[in-house]
């Protein structure tokens, strides 16, 4: 096999670390699920059978079990869960316990936390010597095998459309990392007595770059009651309301103690991965997904906040999340077929199948709400500013109107008062007299004054010089 004395099998240091990583994060897994998570780009799962081999030689690695599917379980001793913190670069005190025994019934439910966690985390596969590895077909099924095992409760979503022949499917994009995970976490709630209660985990997805800081999953295979896992989320809440003192006496809730803020109201958001294998149909897949989300409205929906109304205000208002747990829906064929980032999360409280980012967005939170209000408030600043333009245009217009207006005309002024009369001293446009056809004005004499003139006996020098008096 072309080994070496300490490791006979011939497995690499690569490979090696590989499969301590996987272990130390899944508890226990077949050879073909640490190939697919951690190294995809391999041609098989050999290389990973090699390493297991020799890593139990140095009592690292214990077989478990038999899966159900016949593949080999495969996990870590004390001594190996040390080795795995190590490369995990994690606390020995966060690594958790062995999984002991969990091969003896086949892991059913291990099994399906570990392909919830291959399905979201979906590694790209590297290129190795001599050739460049592509993913196997178990890893990304193709477009024909995903068009086909849509669940009904995404009935209303178009199927992926079959690639014409000669062309193969395009890889789809995961999130995180096996470093990016950790399973089987427990988390103390407040009880009495010496046995405290917890409540635990399946798997921890810390993918910030992917807007989900903090997603916990529960893996549900459809084996025990509705009413059974919708209990869990209960107790989850009981531990999110836990209060602690950070070392300035501050007040701070305790599961900001072991994971980063959410930067969204409200507690951590819970993803259930609905497994419904071959025991659930369709329908009874859609049951259960209702029957869960109805006896969770209380924890998911938070609480109705009214504002607006009076004084002429809008009626509005927003949802209170401060103390609600974003609960998410979806299945694990379809997590395999379109990856974690396209629309397979149902939001509860949601009306429509989104991505991560939208499903974990709060639409109606005070937030939302203080949008609102600034658009109202940019439209009513708008309206005001459109008035106040109007009524300076009103003005402007005027002001216009007053200064382009024709001037009204002047009264004419009074004619000069005529000279008097140089015989009687009376104006010369008094009335006309009797004669006053053969007496023109002469610009000396009234009328009256002009016809008297005129009926006087003629002077010898008028009848000399043929003139009559006043002319």
């Amino acid at each position: 096999m072309g080994g070496s004395k300490a490791y006979p099998y011939g497995s690499t240091a690569a490979v090696r670390g590989h499969v301590l990583a996987a272990l130390g994060v899944l508890k226990v897994a077949t050879a073909d699920q640490i190939h697919r998570l951690t190294a995809p780009g391999h041609k098989d799962n050999k290389a990973f059978r090699n390493a297991l081999l020799d890593l139990s030689r140095h009592g690292l690695t214990v077989s478990e079990g038999s899966a159900r599917d016949g593949n080999k379980l495969w996990g870590l001793s004390p001594l190996g869960l040390d080795a795995a913190a190590e490369v995990l670069g994690r606390p020995a005190g966060e690594m958790g316990s062995t999984a002991r025994g969990a091969g003896r019934s086949g892991a059913p439910h291990a099994m399906a936390v570990n392909e919830t966690i291959i399905a979201i985390t979906r590694t790209t596969p590297e290129p190795t010597r001599p050739l460049r590895r592509t993913a196997t077909a178990a890893a990304r099924p193709d477009a024909e095998t995903a068009a086909v095992t849509i669940p009904a409760a995404r009935a209303e979503l178009p199927a992926v459309p079959v690639p014409s022949a000669g062309f193969a499917p395009a890889a789809v994009t995961g999130v995180g990392s096996v470093r990016s995970w950790s399973t089987e976490v427990a988390m103390a709630l407040p009880s009495a007595g010496r046995n405290r209660a917890t409540v635990q985990t399946d798997a921890v997805l810390h993918a910030p770059d992917a807007g989900a800081p903090v997603l916990l999953f529960e893996v549900d295979n459809c084996t025990e009651s509705a009413d059974v896992l919708a209990a869990k989320f209960d107790r989850y809440r009981r531990f999110f309301r836990q209060k602690t003192k950070d070392h300035q006496g501050r007040e701070l809730p305790v599961w900001r103690t072991l994971y980063p803020p959410t930067f969204r109201e409200g507690y951590p958001p819970i993803a259930v991965v609905f497994n419904p294998g071959i025991r659930t149909g369709e329908q009874a897949l859609k049951n259960r997904m209702n029957r869960v989300l109805d006896l969770t409205r209380e924890l998911w929906s938070g609480s109705w906040e009214r504002t607006g109304g009076p004084g002429g205000e809008p009626a509005d208002g927003y949802r209170d999340y401060s103390d609600a747990i974003p609960l998410l829906f979806t299945t694990l064929p379809y997590l395999q077929d379109e990856g974690p980032l396209g629309p397979v999360w149902w939001r509860c409280g949601h009306r429509q199948w989104q991505t991560l980012t939208d499903a974990l967005a709060n639409g109606d939170d005070i937030e939302a709400w203080h949008r609102r209000d600034e658009e109202r408030r940019r439209r009513r600043e708008a309206e005001r500013e459109e008035a106040e333009r109007a009524r300076e245009q009103e003005a402007e217009y005027r002001r216009t109107s007053w200064e382009n207006k024709p001037q009204d005309p002047q009264p004419a002024l009074p004619a000069p008062a005529p000279p008097p009369c140089e015989r009687c001293g009376r104006p010369i446009t008094g009335p006309f007299g009797a004669d006053d056809a053969f007496t023109p004005p002469d610009g000396r004499h009234c009328p009256s004054c002009r016809t008297d003139l005129r009926q006087q006996p003629m002077t010898l020098r008028q009848a000399l010089f043929g003139k009559r008096p006043g002319t």
